[in-house]
């Protein structure tokens, strides 16, 4: 089959590998029909690719239909459409049973003490393939893959996988009062999720965004817009009665522009050997902190900071003397699939689309322009905000 694999630092390339196959009775096979491309794939494809192999199949937001099934699958069958969610969970264990999938004790990485297994993400995160692939295996699918309809197109489902599940995640963690504003910094696609659903619950929602596409995107959906400037901080404060948003969720993470030492470190890292790179990133790896830092100056006092956005840093330096006297609370985390998709299953299939899922793809193309694409949303050309990719459509 045809998979989208890493081959070395800024370089990917879609060949020839073998099919998946059923290793356990939990197993699943997919031919999967739509593939997105995510922002923290652009993480593997310029920094972290010490932990990654050549041939590592990428991706994490797939859906399909399942083709095979193991012995002991009982509530998915061959023939079903279904979404893949990104953490693979047992559903079980302790974490699991608090919500806390992405912590799940069975696929835990004990090794890189870190959570809980991901597709297609790094030996960090169990080294699986991925589903930027004409098939996938799934792993523990009776309670990961969610069995959806086959009436809707796959835009509408296929952000249950990651980034619609994170953004939800990211509100919720806002701990926003009824009449609270959110601050939202980042307008990629889990920035354009955070504002719509905390619009949807009626809250107001203002945003910082230098891409003047992604802000043009936003104001679709009754959001505020700032573009990026020395200032943002002061006008989001004077857009807030002088205070700041109740909330800000920083919908950047790692990538955000500016730190120029901390670029130049993880740019050394991806062209180090792969034994001193993975000791650099693991004891001395920072990240680029401007949007995290843009996030804590403008939030309010006694506010909420809700990172949505992916940070890998071991020594990121924290203005932890302006968090504490400003009693700021700080949620973060991945987001945890399972947990809330159930939730959010009735909005995507609402006729009305609440969330605008068909309002978001800019890019649909064969899986065979994946290479060329990842470049493309990385530099944010073309009006790029969200690439979806189908392994059935001709090139």
């Amino acid at each position: 089959m045809r998979a989208l694999t890493w081959q070395s630092t800024k370089r990917v390339e879609v060949v020839d590998v073998p099919d998946p196959i059923i290793e356990a009775p939990t197993d699943a096979i997919v031919r999967v029909t739509s593939t997105a491309i995510c922002g923290s794939d652009l993480h593997l494809f310029d920094v972290l690719g010490p932990f990654l192999s050549p041939g590592d199949v990428l991706g994490h937001e797939p859906m399909g239909i399942v083709e095979e099934v193991g012995s002991d699958v009982h509530r998915v069958a061959v023939g079903d459409r279904i979404v893949v969610p990104f953490v693979i969970a047992c559903g079980d264990c302790f974490m699991c049973v608090r919500g806390l999938t992405s912590q799940c004790e069975t696929t835990q990485n004990h090794e890189h003490g870190t959570g809980a297994s991901l597709y297609g993400y790094t030996e960090l995160y169990g080294s699986v393939p991925g589903g930027q692939a004409e098939r996938m295996r799934v792993q523990l699918a009776d309670y990961n893959a969610l069995k959806v309809g086959k009436e809707l197109p796959d835009v509408r489902y296929l952000f249950l996988s990651d980034i619609l599940p994170t953004a939800w995640q990211a509100v919720e963690y806002a701990g926003l009062p009824p009449d609270g504003v959110l601050g939202v910094i980042g307008l990629g696609p889990v920035g354009q999720f955070v504002s719509r659903i905390a619009r949807l619950r009626g809250h107001r929602v203002v945003a910082v965004e230098p891409v003047p596409e992604r802000r043009a995107m936003a104001e679709r959906h009754g959001i505020d817009t700032f573009d990026l400037s020395e200032d943002v901080a002061d006008w989001l404060r004077e857009a807030t009665d002088g205070r700041g948003p109740d909330a800000v969720v920083d919908a950047v993470g790692m990538e955000a522009h500016g730190s120029p030492a901390a670029s130049l470190a993880q740019s050394a890292a991806g062209i180090l050997p792969d034994a001193l790179a993975k000791r650099l990133m693991t004891t001395t790896g920072v990240d680029r902190l401007a949007a995290l830092r843009l996030a804590i100056d403008a939030v309010r006092r006694g506010g909420t900071l809700s990172l949505g956005g992916v940070y890998a840093g071991a020594a990121d330096p924290l203005p932890l003397m302006q968090l504490f006297d400003k009693q700021v609370e700080l949620r973060m985390g991945q987001g945890n699939v399972q947990t809330w998709r159930d939730d959010i299953l009735p909005l995507v299939e609402a006729p009305e689309d609440p969330l605008g899922t068909e309002d978001l793809v800019t890019h649909d193309a064969p899986l065979e322009d994946a290479p060329e694409l990842y470049e493309t949303f990385r530099d944010k050309k073309d009006g790029c905000i969200k690439v979806v990719l189908h392994p059935e459509m001709a090139s």
